[in-house]
């Protein structure tokens, strides 16, 4: 049996006066024109490294924003292809038009064997909850509901 492949993120969030997320939007021409049930909070595989250290090095590499503060546990999901995401939220606030994340190299066309340098994540925007909910992988609502719960809690 394949083992699955682990990630870890965080999920920024602010009150502005009400609940606001930030998500990201994967870069690269597979998701260029797609947009609801494609964000996602900036994530990555943990490279042999603790969950949360991976979650706070994926965040600012997607990003280019340093988390800090209080990280609140938010549990983990199965995603659709089998993908297990730890993630944590944390409060912050950040200009989401001036993040830069960083680039990767992808094979484009698929089987082309051309390379082409594409931004991780080609931008990020805040949203309300029930915004996100329609924006992000739908295997990730899990996180936006847990966050609201554990603050209104």
């Amino acid at each position: 049996m394949k083992k699955p492949i682990v990630s870890a993120g965080l999920l920024m969030f602010r009150r502005h006066p009400e609940l606001q997320v930030l998500l990201a939007h994967p870069g690269g021409p597979i998701w260029a024109n797609k947009d609801e049930g494609v964000w996602t909070i900036p994530k990555g595989v943990l490279d042999g490294q603790d969950p949360m250290d991976a979650a706070k090095r994926e965040f600012e590499e997607e990003t280019g924003v340093k988390p800090n503060g209080d990280l609140i546990p938010l549990g983990d999901i199965t995603q659709k292809a089998g993908k297990i995401v730890h993630g944590w939220a944390f409060e912050g606030d950040a200009v989401a038009a001036e993040m830069r994340s960083n680039e990767i190299e992808i094979q484009w066309p698929p089987r082309s064997g051309k390379k082409m340098t594409i931004p991780e994540v080609d931008r990020c925007e805040w949203f309300s909850v029930d915004e996100a909910k329609v924006k992000i992988n739908p295997a990730q609502i899990p996180f936006l509901e847990r966050l609201a719960q554990t603050l209104s809690a």
